[in-house]
């Protein structure tokens, strides 16, 4: 469904006690294990030099290698205990620890040493990892599926705060050296008020008590991997969002120090726009919901990824233009340059188009994961994040030392995503074209839709319109929430422009048996194997865009395609259309700029399912007809 503005906000979540419970505890766990690495990673930078012969960049690595090793070790039994026991005592026993870890990482910042640190490191680590699968697996559980975009959304956007803000104020506490009392007491009591909250959390029944617990989790996690295989959708989202998070820690990694080192960015300077990519990727995030229309939008897949590549190559340029500093700038000298505010809005943009990428491929992550099987995919998409990470650091890391320069990873990092992203367009041209008919049709009509609950969410159907004007399949892509395989004349389908399109958004061209006989039987071979799949097959049986208002005789088509394929008939009705810009009620559409009314009231009317054998094109007209009513 296009973009339009939904009666129901996902604001209203955080009044129920199914959401905002879970919401609070994710929020303040993350916060806390940001909190903690940045300020153990501090700490070690800091203290180093005292405790022993490395590097602070060698801890600085090790440490990072510390951190992320429990996202690799524990998710995979994480995922089988949530499949096999009531997620939300899971959820409760997972903050319990979260306190006790808590109290371990303390303890172990006021005893100095970096074997002691590093360990604190690991639980810090563990910190993290022990609710992931658990509150992806529950929102599934806990909202229903208009509310499951906005759901994630949420969650999405306080994630990227909690990230920010825990790993600022860790490492400002770990410079101020106010380790020795504050830490502690800011973080117990995040966990305190994160455990507090886990215990009003509705109850998640176990959708898999029978299952065996595997604790190898290598084993687990292939088995699982195989298992998600099962389902392409799935699979390719888990590569989608680890693919994020690679590109994204290059991205930031190496656009912190090359602004630090290039053009004198100082630490708050470098702060201030990471926050801004925060800002952004939460506002992304947040409009998922608002521009997907409660469900699932797949269109906003391919729009994330080309934007993040757009913006990507552009803040190569911005900061290949800023000019070198001999010093490092005050933050007020970097933002009175032109060059930096280019950069924020690189930044902003990101952020923003990383948000339509993710939030949508966690929701398609969960509503075609099976049940009993979720909190186990969830926990193999985290180790799959954690160890494409790693990968991406280690890349970079090499691609560095072999004299490669921060903009030029940058370029080949973006390059890479161009990459994805013309795959994604590959994979869901017709999704992307559909939400951008919607985004069009709703910005110039207000859309009436009646009864389009009678189009199933799932399964094969035909769907019946009259012809009123050119945007009509435009129109109907837009309304209908699912994708419809058009079924059109094939002069339409080769035109230049228009035809880009609908070959584009995967429609089956067809023509007269006179013209091209071959064509046309592929045609029907094209649409009995579509709707053999569970696909929408949309036809205008009149054949041509009416020139008087009334119907036209419907043609046979439909007949022959259900009585070889039985499938239902869903007689649909446009509505307003007619005396458009885009119809023939006063001469040659579109010759009539006047007719143009922006925000005119349009409407889709869907009548009742018509059973196969019932089918004839009389009827199906007559249907069409009493749909229509007085706009007939």
């Amino acid at each position: 469904m296009g973009p339009e503005l939904t009666s129901r906000s996902q604001f209203l979540l955080l009044k129920t006690r199914r959401f905002a419970p879970l919401l609070l505890a994710q929020f303040l766990g993350t916060l806390n294990s940001n909190f903690f690495k940045s300020a153990l990673v501090a700490v070690l930078a800091v203290e180093a030099t005292k405790w022993t012969a490395l590097s602070p960049e060698i801890l600085t690595n090790l440490a990072a290698g510390v951190f992320i090793l429990p996202c690799l070790l524990f998710p995979p039994l994480v995922g089988q205990l949530a499949d096999k026991y009531d997620k939300a005592k899971l959820a409760r026993l997972a903050k319990s620890l979260d306190l006790l870890i808590t109290g371990a990482i303390v303890l172990g910042l006021s005893i100095p040493g970096p074997l002691v640190l590093l360990g604190a490191l690991f639980l810090a680590g563990l910190h993290s990892t022990l609710f992931g699968p658990i509150k992806y697996a529950i929102l599934p559980q806990h909202l229903r599926d208009e509310e499951l975009v906005g759901g994630n959304a949420l969650v999405g956007a306080s994630t990227f705060v909690a990230v920010l803000v825990g790993t600022a104020t860790g490492g400002l506490f770990a410079w101020k050296q106010w380790y020795s009392g504050w830490i502690a007491i800011a973080a117990l009591l995040v966990a305190v008020t994160a455990l507090l909250a886990s215990y009003r959390i509705p109850t998640a029944p176990a959708l898999a008590s029978g299952l065996r617990i595997n604790l190898n989790p290598v084993s687990e996690v292939w088995r699982n991997i195989r298992y998600a295989r099962q389902d392409r959708a799935v699979f390719l989202s888990i590569l989608g969002i680890s693919w994020f998070w690679l590109y994204g820690v290059i991205l930031l990694s190496q656009f912190s120090g090359y602004a630090e080192k290039s053009w004198g960015a100082t630490e708050s300077s470098i702060a201030f726009m990471l926050a801004v990519i925060v800002v952004g990727a939460t506002v992304g995030s947040m409009l998922c919901n608002t521009l997907s229309g409660k469900h699932v939008e797949l269109g906003l897949i391919p729009v994330g990824s080309m934007g993040l590549t757009v913006l990507g190559f552009d803040l190569i340029s911005a900061l290949l233009a800023m000019p070198p500093a001999s010093a490092p700038l005050a933050f007020t000298d970097l933002l009175s340059s032109s060059g930096t505010w280019r950069i924020l809005l690189d930044l902003f943009g990101g952020g923003l188009f990383g948000g339509f990428f993710i939030v949508p491929l966690y929701v398609l992550l969960q509503s075609r994961s099976q049940p009993e099987h979720r909190a186990r995919i969830i926990a193999v998409n985290d180790v799959l994040n954690a160890l494409f990470v790693v990968i991406g650091a280690l890349i970079a890391a090499t691609l560095r030392d072999g004299g490669i320069s921060a903009p030029m990873l940058l370029g080949i990092a973006t390059l890479c995503n161009a990459g994805v992203a013309v795959y994604v367009y590959r994979l869901l041209s017709h999704s992307l074209l559909r939400f951008l008919a919607g985004a069009l049709i709703h910005s110039a009509y207000r859309v009436e839709k009646i009864d389009l609950a009678n189009i199933p969410d799932r399964g094969p159907a035909v769907l019946v319109c009259n012809h009123v004007s050119f945007i009509d399949a435009v129109v109907l892509m837009a309304a209908v929430r699912r994708p419809i395989r058009f079924v059109m004349d094939h002069r339409i389908y080769n035109a230049p422009v228009i035809g880009f399109v609908f070959r584009h958004s995967r429609t089956i061209p067809i023509a007269p048996a006179k013209e091209d006989p071959a064509q046309k039987e592929a045609a029907f071979v094209e649409i009995a194997r579509a709707l053999g799949e569970g696909e929408l097959i949309g036809l205008f049986p009149e054949g041509k865009i009416t020139r008087t208002g009334e119907l036209d005789h419907f043609r046979y088509g439909v007949g022959r395609i259900v009585a070889e394929t039985p499938v239902p008939v869903i007689p649909l009705a446009l509505r307003g259309l007619w005396g458009s810009f885009f119809s023939r009620r006063y001469g040659p559409a579109m010759s009539k700029p006047s007719l143009l009314r922006p925000f005119s009231k349009i409407g889709l009317v869907a009548g009742n399912p018509v059973a196969p054998e019932m089918v004839s094109p009389e009827y199906l007209k007559e249907l069409v007809a009493a749909l229509l009513g007085d706009d007939n």
